[in-house]
C-alpha cells in the first residue's frame, strides 16, 4: 500500500476563500463527491438507486443530473457484481465510488473486496493500483429492521490491503471523502447514518488534517475517551455532563480505522492515565480492542487503570423498539468513566 498517512490536508490554494458552510453529513458528502468528480472526470459513482432517486440517504442527490448516467450508474441489486465491475473499472483508469446502500448488503461482496480488492495491488507489486472508495452506511439509532443497523467495520480493519476510514462531522465528510478518492489504495468509507442530518461547519478552504490522522476534539485531564462515527457525538455528550460533575474528560475522534494514528492517542493517555475505548459493534475481535491492547502495550506505565472498552453486546443486533438498550449511550460511558477512576 502507498503511505498517505503524513500527506499534507488538501485544499484548494490560489482559489480564492470560500468560507465555512453549514450543511448536515449527508449533504457534505454529496458537496465532497462533486467536488472529487469535478476535479477528475474519471471519477464514477455505481450503487442501488444513487443516480434518479439520489440513493436511499439522497446523499448523491442531483449528481446523475449534473454529470450523467454515464458517470452516475443505476446498478442491478447486486453487491458483488458492483464492487466486481468496480474492480474492472479501476483496471482501465477510472477512480470508482460504490454506493453499499445500507451496510448489512456489504456481505454478498464481502469474497470481492477481502479476496479480490485487497489484494490485487499486492499481487502486481505496486504497478496496478486500485482506487476504489466503497461507501458503507452503517450503524445505529434509526430505528431499521434487520440488516440495516451492523457495524462491520473490524472485517475490513482487520483486512491487509485495505484502509478504512469514518468521518463523525459534515466537516469531515467533506474533505475525507476527497481524500479517500484522491488515494490509490482502496478506501471503505464508513458513514454514520445517524448523522446525516444534524448540521454542523464545513471550512470549504481546508480539510484542517490528513485523511489518516486522529485529533483531539475535546481537551481534558482526568479519563480520554476515544471512538469514530458517530460514537464521537455520544463521548462529546458524556465529557459535557462528566463537566457539570467536576470530571474533565479528553475526547479523541479516531477518524481512520486503518490505519491507526496512535499519536494523539498516546500523548493524550499519558497525559490522562486512563482510556474508556466506545464503539457501537460488538466487543469481542473489534476496533475497540485493537486500541485496547495497543495502547495497553505502548502506554503500560503511563496508565493508572486498565483500559476499559464500552460496545454494543456480543449478539447480533436486536429489532428497533430494542436498540436502546444494545447501543451505547452517554450513562454507560460515563459508568466506564467512574469506573476508571475509582482504581
Amino acid at each position: 500500500m502507498t503511505d498517505i498517512v503524513d500527506a499534507p490536508p488538501i485544499g484548494l490554494a490560489g482559489a480564492g476563500s470560500r468560507g465555512t458552510e453549514v450543511m448536515p453529513l449527508g449533504r457534505a458528502i454529496n458537496a465532497g463527491l462533486r467536488q472529487a468528480m469535478l476535479d477528475d472526470p474519471k471519477v464514477l459513482l455505481l450503487g442501488e438507486d444513487i443516480g434518479r432517486l439520489g440513493g436511499v440517504f439522497r446523499v448523491t442527490e442531483g449528481l446523475q443530473a449534473e454529470f450523467g448516467e454515464q458517470r452516475v450508474i443505476d446498478t442491478p441489486l447486486a453487491e458483488s457484481a458492483i464492487v466486481g465491475s468496480a474492480i474492472g473499472l479501476a483496471m482501465r483508469g477510472y477512480r470508482p465510488v460504490v454506493e453499499i446502500q445500507f451496510d448489512g448488503f456489504i456481505y454478498p461482496a464481502f469474497d470481492q473486496i477481502v479476496t479480490q480488492l485487497a489484494k490485487l495491488q499486492a499481487r502486481h507489486e505496486g504497478a496496478l493500483t486500485m482506487p476504489i472508495v466503497i461507501r458503507v452506511p452503517y450503524g445505529g439509532h434509526i430505528g431499521a429492521v434487520e440488516h440495516h443497523q451492523e457495524s462491520p467495520e473490524a472485517y475490513f480493519a482487520h483486512t491487509a490491503g485495505l484502509r478504512c476510514v469514518s468521518p463523525s462531522t459534515p466537516h469531515d465528510g467533506y474533505w475525507m471523502i476527497q481524500e479517500a478518492i484522491r488515494s490509490t489504495d482502496p478506501v471503505l468509507f464508513f458513514e454514520p447514518k445517524s448523522r446525516y442530518w444534524p448540521k454542523g461547519p464545513v471550512d470549504l478552504d481546508s480539510s484542517g488534517v490528513p485523511l489518516h490522522v486522529s485529533r483531539v476534539v475535546r481537551t481534558g485531564t482526568e479519563v480520554t475517551v476515544v471512538g469514530h462515527g458517530a460514537m464521537v457525538s455520544v463521548l462529546l455528550q458524556a465529557a459535557e455532563i462528566a463537566a457539570e460533575e467536576g470530571i474533565s474528560l479528553e475526547v479523541v475522534d479516531l477518524r481512520s480505522l486503518s490505519p491507526v494514528d496512535y499519536g494523539p492517542l498516546l500523548e493524550s493517555v499519558r497525559k490522562t492515565g486512563r482510556l474508556v475505548v466506545a464503539q457501537e459493534a460488538p466487543q469481542n475481535a473489534s476496533v475497540g480492542s485493537e486500541i485496547a491492547a495497543t495502547v495497553a502495550e505502548k502506554a503500560f506505565y503511563s496508565l493508572e487503570a486498565p483500559v476499559l472498552r464500552v460496545s454494543g453486546f456480543d449478539t447480533p443486533f436486536p429489532p428497533a423498539k430494542l436498540e436502546s438498550e444494545y447501543l451505547p449511550d452517554a450513562d454507560r460511558v460515563l459508568e466506564a468513566v467512574d469506573r476508571a477512576l475509582a482504581y
